[in-house]
């Protein structure tokens, strides 16, 4: 069936979210690859990736794209959903005849209410959604598909049997050239990362077992399911001689990290190509693998800190201490590596006392940049259970993770500390952590480096020419 990958149109300012639909808009734009999209995409062949928020499409001129599609498939997550389903309204409103399914976390956890939600939606696909996809777009039988739920011609639902988990992650197509084929790379832009960047999964799952993080609970499950170092430096080639305005290459895996002789082999092959690179990281990694991470190309981390609080750490299963964080904050900053720190507030156990002492922690070990987040139970999660079991959520009503803007909220309410102390707290984290003098000089201090290097390259330009002007073009 010809075939569309697509990220529906979305508010302004949307955020792409680490390659799914997230939460929230950012502070500043931003946009992760699509990458769940792109993966079944390379696995289709004449089939398209739209990704409509990144490319600035609008409603209109989506539907003027679907509408020349058999089989549109859309990524969908629970603040997305509504107007996802009412963007697939409107393809069945323009040509009926389409086949219109949802993929992403929202549809998995929640099937049968997802489909009963509008008629419009033909199917959803549970667990990972790689090779069904390709199953649907061959033409085969929904009845005969593994991992799905669907909506036959009466109006019934139906729920297939589970897929089994992907165990041959090389076996999967490199998503890269599906980026190259129908992305424009300019689109995409993550504050922290060198523009332009392209991000992939080196493998899925992740070991630990915070209670808070949707994917492993979901879709990508506990066990890390890894690609070996040879196929992942294989794409990782294919974007250095292909995509030639990457800047930067970002491994999106939940903790890259785990398997450290794995990280210090790829390491080692992204030295040896010469590229530079980041990556998702726990605060535990050992020196020693971080010397040799940076010693071959490493440029960023990505940790997720979340608390300064180590009953919060306990309370989600971080597997994670105070201690062990400074220390890895410290070796960070003695090699030179840049970590861009991300934390929550609203997590289980949070307090006035609680948010004072993670803004303390995060001054003292002081991330290169920080984004704040507010606790978001998603259904799916132990975090929406423990919240529905103790009413930090309104029973039997819908969870508002985003405005109509797109804006965070704060979804949970304690007794002792609301939600809305929690949502403006986020803004006086930002505030107690950039406007400080020490900050404020580290960012000044950055600023005059890069005028001075701008100056200098200026400079080289200039004598190049003049070069150029004294001894002719041929010469040169």
């Amino acid at each position: 069936m010809k075939t569309l990958f697509l990220q529906a149109p979305s508010f302004d300012g949307f955020d792409g979210g680490a390659g799914s639909r997230y939460q929230a808009r950012r502070e500043i734009r931003s946009f992760w690859y699509p990458t769940w999209l792109a993966q079944p995409a390379a696995l289709v062949p004449g089939s398209r990736l739209l990704d409509a928020p990144a490319d600035g499409l609008s409603v209109a001129q989506t539907l003027d794209i679907a509408r020349d599609y058999e089989l549109v498939i859309m990524h969908t997550s629970t603040p997305s959903f509504p107007a996802d389903a009412r963007f697939a309204e409107l393809i069945k409103e323009r040509t009926p005849a389409t086949l219109v399914g949802m993929v992403g976390a929202k549809v998995m956890v929640d099937p049968g209410p997802s489909l009963q939600a509008s008629s419009a939606i033909d199917f959803v696909a549970r667990e990972e959604f790689d090779y069904t996809c390709r199953d649907i777009a061959e033409g085969r039988p929904l009845a005969d598909i593994a991992g799905i739920s669907w909506r036959d011609a009466d109006g019934g639902i139906h729920h297939n049997p589970p897929r089994p988990m992907i165990e041959d992650m090389d076996a999967l197509p490199f998503v890269a050239p599906i980026y190259k084929r129908d992305l424009n790379i300019r689109n995409y832009f993550i504050g922290y990362l060198n523009y332009p960047y392209v991000s992939l999964y080196t493998g899925r799952g992740c070991r630990s077992r915070c209670t808070f993080c949707l994917w492993p609970q979901t879709v990508g499950g506990h066990r890390y399911r890894i690609r070996s170092p040879e196929n992942v430096l294989a794409e990782v080639r294919w974007i250095k001689e292909n995509m030639l305005d990457v800047k930067e290459i970002m491994f999106d895996d939940d903790t890259f990290t785990d398997f450290r002789p794995r990280a210090e082999e790829i390491a080692r092959g992204l030295g040896a190509l010469g590229v530079t690179w980041s990556c998702n990281a726990k605060a535990n990694v050992p020196y020693s693998t971080l010397k040799i991470m940076k010693e071959n190309g490493l440029r960023l981390l990505l940790v997720g800190y979340e608390s300064g609080d180590d009953q919060i750490l306990l309370n989600i299963k971080k597997g994670l201490r105070t201690d062990i964080a400074r220390r890895f904050a410290v070796d960070c900053r003695e090699l030179g590596i840049t970590v861009h720190g991300t934390f929550i507030l609203g997590l289980p156990g949070e307090t006035r006392e609680t948010i004072a002492k993670s803004i303390a922690f995060a001054k003292e070990i002081n991330p290169h940049t920080i984004q704040v987040s507010l606790a978001a139970p998603y259904p799916g999660t132990k975090l929406y259970e423990q919240a529905l079991e103790n009413e930090w959520i309104p029973p039997n009503k819908t969870i508002h993770l985003v405005n109509e803007s797109g804006v965070q909220l704060a979804a949970l309410n304690y007794p002792h500390l609301s939600s809305q102390e929690m949502y403006h707290s986020l803004e006086q984290f930002y505030r107690s952590f950039y406007f400080r003098p020490a900050k404020i000089w580290e960012i000044v201090r950055e600023m005059l480096h890069s005028w001075e290097m701008t100056r200098r390259r200026l400079r080289e330009g200039v004598e190049f020419f003049r070069f150029l002007r004294d001894h002719g073009a041929e010469q040169a």
